[in-house]
């Protein structure tokens, strides 16, 4: 039982990066899955509590990154590096997920819009505490201005990479990294 529920969360989410939540339809999962509707309704009784479970399952993700960051020896580098990884794997080809929901915020339920912010701040926040360590030197304010901007550029980086090519990633990143030294 526990294998479906999170097959339908692993499902909804790779259409969120496709097609994005308000898109998305119980019929699409049940096609997908080869179930009923029923089935999809009988682990997640309306699309927004199903909402809810994939923004859990990507603020986890998420909180855990944060860990591994946090208590990790790599240099400032390889932290961005595993970022933008962890972005382009989320993405899958698609749209960062975070990025989908960011897309339809307005029409989110609001449970999942706060979900969402949850999520947005956490991102943020694992960006400023990568930038402190090389950063300590300018202000929380600056650094959190910075924060937003590299999160925004890797995020646009990876829209443009769908269409123009995977190359535009590592081509930004190799103007990104020597900006942020100091």
């Amino acid at each position: 039982m526990e294998n479906r529920k999170t097959q339908i969360i692993d499902l909804a989410l790779k259409l969120i990066r496709e097609k994005g939540y308000v898109a998305i339809s119980y019929d699409d999962l049940s096609k997908r899955l080869g179930v009923t509707k029923g089935s999809i309704h009988y682990h997640f009784e309306k699309k927004e509590d199903l909402g809810v479970a994939v923004t859990d399952l990507v603020l986890q993700n998420l909180q855990d990154f944060l860990s591994f960051i946090t208590n990790s020896k790599l240099t400032f580098e390889e932290k961005i590096k595993h970022f933008l990884e962890r972005q382009i794997v989320l993405s899958d080809g698609g749209i960062c997920p975070v990025s989908s929901l960011q897309s339809d915020y307005e029409s989110l339920p609001e449970k999942v819009r706060q979900k969402v912010r949850e999520i947005s701040q956490l991102e943020i926040t694992i960006i400023k505490n990568i930038l402190k360590v090389t950063l300590v030197e300018r202000g929380a304010e600056e650094i959190e201005s910075l924060a937003f901007a590299i999160v925004s550029c890797i995020k646009g980086t990876i829209q443009y990479g769908r269409v123009l090519g995977k190359e535009i990633l590592q081509q930004t990143m190799n103007e990104i990294y020597p900006l942020l030294k100091g």
